[in-house]
């Protein structure tokens, strides 16, 4: 979701605070870059932060990637119809943990395979991994390229070109997109006294205000659900 702030909302707060209300020390275009900056690591660590949505055709087989604009995988939703617009949702697509379908149906990669993981035009379940981000597998694996699913992706947010360009992501980062500016500034004054303090400061304010940690992490990743659905039904593996 793009937000309203614009570069000379954000530049404002940032020379007040580093009482350069005329650019001497810092120029307009660097504080730019720096607010550009922010935006790709607040997204880099909070991929929702730019969260897309997009219908796609999935390959034939059961490896998949997702689009070339976007980062990392957020969730696969459900079928589509179609790749369009106008398509409409199908089947509910659910996360599982890969462990459970490779003990349960070992051949389920084989386009050749029968049963419950015969190829079809019909995703029940797919699977990722945090090491892999831009990849992802579903089951049963996809018969035709006219196979559609609806995903949710992190898309690259498109840098700030002037001033009055609004940020790409939600208002929300705006706290986030200062203090990560003003460590930037501070860290290039590094030599000067109290410098190098103030960008720890704010450096960890910018942190504290995206929530960035391990378990936020964790919390984001597609496979949060899929361990919980193994850990409640650890010898099943969905169907229905």
């Amino acid at each position: 979701m793009a937000g309203t702030l614009t570069g000379a909302n954000l530049i404002l707060r940032i020379e007040d605070s580093l009482q350069d209300s005329t650019n001497v020390r810092f120029p307009e275009a660097e504080l730019l870059r720096y607010i550009n900056d922010a935006q790709r690591e607040i997204v880099n660590i909070r991929p929702e932060a730019s969260a897309d949505h997009s219908n796609i055709a999935l390959a034939v087989g059961t490896e998949q990637t997702i689009p070339s604009s976007a980062l990392r995988l957020i969730k696969v939703v459900r079928n589509m119809s179609a790749a369009g617009g106008s398509a409409t949702g199908k089947r509910a697509i659910t996360l599982v943990d890969m462990d459970i379908i490779n003990a349960q149906d070992p051949d389920w990669h084989d386009p050749d395979v029968t049963g419950d993981a015969a190829h079809t035009t019909t995703v029940r379940h797919y699977m990722f991994d945090e090491d892999d981000p831009r990849r992802f597998y579903v089951y049963p694996g996809a018969s035709t390229t006219s196979t559609f699913v609806e995903v949710i992706t992190s898309a690259n947010p498109t840098d700030l070109s002037s001033t009055s360009s609004t940020i790409d992501i939600d208002d929300v980062y705006g706290n986030a997109i200062v203090d990560f500016v003003l460590y930037k500034c501070y860290l290039k004054d590094a030599e000067f006294a109290g410098n190098m303090n103030m960008a720890q400061l704010h450096y960890q304010l910018f942190m504290s205000s995206i929530g960035a940690g391990s378990q936020v992490q964790f919390g984001l990743s597609p496979n949060q659900d899929a361990r919980s659905n193994a850990l409640a039904t650890p010898q099943n593996l969905p169907t229905g």
